[in-house]
């Protein structure tokens, strides 16, 4: 009876939720779009970078410096008088802008230290800091093979054989994807549980159920699983066809495993959205409440920094946090392809903290039912 209570009052749930057509839409773009733009916005490398030139020498030696400015990491360089570096800049057409002096050539063939200007407009950071690392790059290649008449280099007194494991290609979008599922993974359970609760206080409908032979324990069971269910469904979907389908991302372990690791976890992430579910008394107030929780969540987790970077006290901290333990064993089987004699430490605290969680948003859920009846 128990079992039929919770299978009908979850058929009750996945029903309001297809008759809400918002939460569908925000399913349908954090499991498909917004992982594909999450993963492939911020660019792996310097890409089309816009870069002007002044070329107030007319060299041979500075014509070589503005040909080796090429597709892809710098856009078709702007040739421009002087002038016309500042207007350029305030305008946002120019995120670099070289000044070769006069006679640079000249004086550096006499032994002198000539000087060039860069000017970079440090508001676009990530193209600016690696930008001018690249510029100081490509000056220093192109005035040593112009100084030795050749483009051979030295042999260095050692070399480094190094081996990228598990991203050889260092492509970003690998690490962005999956961890982008993880944190949509985790905010939706949070949403959908508590959004949940928070539509039938609001429509009423909770006093129906409070006159109905069911159980605070069915009722927060229903909800439990019915959100959990398509959260992790849209979770195998976007595993499978966005990340290791659309994007490319190699899938070294077991999809199976992680979306066992996932449902586990979707256990403890739906308790909490129950949980906050009962604090908030609105929607707009629920909203505040999940920046709160969701921020450390992500930031904290590992998923954006290594936790061995945190303070000592961060790092404890977190341990109590679902997502530090998801996050680790989803690095672990997506990345490295453990099985489970690797990843069992992470499926137990999982567990332990999901029941923990249960426990605390069952007991806050009959206290609420109770003062409402």
């Amino acid at each position: 009876m128990h079992a039929a209570n919770v299978w009908r009052l979850g058929i009750k749930e996945l029903r309001s939720l297809w008759r809400d057509p918002m939460m569908l839409v925000l399913i349908a773009y954090a499991f498909s779009l917004g992982i594909y733009v999450a993963a492939t916005a911020m660019p792996e490398t310097l890409n089309k970078a816009p870069i002007a030139i002044v070329d107030e020498d007319q060299s041979p030696l500075s014509q070589r410096i503005t040909s080796a400015f090429y597709l892809p990491h710098f856009g078709v360089p702007a040739l421009v008088p002087q002038s016309e570096i500042d207007p350029r800049m305030d305008a946002g057409k120019d995120t670099f802008a070289l000044d070769i002096p006069p006679d640079f050539q000249r004086d550096l063939l006499a032994g002198r230290q000539p000087t060039i200007q860069l000017n970079v407009d440090a508001t676009r950071m990530s193209q600016a800091f690696t930008g001018s690392g690249y510029i100081q790059q490509i000056l220093n290649g192109e005035v040593s093979e112009f100084m030795q008449h050749h483009r051979g280099t030295p042999p260095p007194p050692a070399d480094l054989a190094f081996r990228v494991r598990f991203n050889p290609t260092l492509a970003q979008s690998w690490f962005g994807a999956v961890m982008e599922v993880i944190n949509n993974v985790t905010m939706l359970s949070i949403v959908l549980t508590g959004a949940a609760l928070i539509r039938e206080r609001e429509h009423g409908t909770i006093e129906h159920l409070l006159v109905m032979p069911v159980t605070p324990f069915e009722i927060m069971a229903s909800k439990v699983w019915a959100m959990g269910a398509v959260v992790l469904a849209a979770c195998a979907f976007a595993t499978v066809v966005i990340v290791e389908g659309l994007l490319k991302v190699p899938i070294e372990g077991s999809v199976a495993l992680f979306l066992l690791g996932a449902g586990l976890h979707l256990f403890a992430t739906t308790s909490m959205g129950i949980f906050m579910g009962t604090i908030a008394r609105s929607m707009p107030q629920f909203g505040l409440l999940l920046m709160l929780v969701m921020l450390p969540l992500q930031m904290l987790s590992g998923g954006m920094t290594p936790r061995e970077s945190m303070p000592w006290i961060v790092q404890q901290i977190m341990l109590i946090a679902p997502t530090t333990h998801f996050v680790k064993l989803a690095q672990s089987i997506l990345y490295r392809g453990a099985g489970i004699d690797v990843v069992w430490p992470q499926f137990i605290a999982i567990i332990v903290i999901g029941a923990i969680f249960f426990a605390i948003a069952l007991g806050r859920f009959r206290k609420t039912i109770g003062s409402m009846g």
